[in-house]
């Protein structure tokens, strides 16, 4: 039985929320975790009482390591260094 190395990409994303604030966080499956930030009681408790909320930026990795690790250095910059990485990518 051989095992094929699974072709799973980890997104590391910054949403924007209908209030002006940031959430960042980590999903194997952007396009699903987006619907339920914006529509499912599955989303993220901080982005429910916030919507609609807009992708604003995107970064994959092919570990969830890594991805976990790129979430944390992100959750821990200021709104100020955010933004500069938002217009340095061309988000903004």
């Amino acid at each position: 039985m051989s095992h094929k190395p699974s072709a799973s990409k980890f997104t590391v994303y910054i949403l924007e929320c209908a209030d002006g604030t940031y959430y960042t966080g980590c999903t194997n499956n952007l396009e699903k975790r987006l619907k339920e930030h914006n529509t499912s009681k599955n989303g993220a408790h901080y982005t429910k009482i916030r919507r609609p909320v807009v992708l604003t930026h995107q970064e994959e990795f092919s570990t969830l390591l890594e991805a976990r690790g790129r979430e944390a250095e992100i959750k821990r910059l200021t709104r100020e260094e955010k933004e500069k990485l938002l217009d340095s990518k061309g988000y903004r």
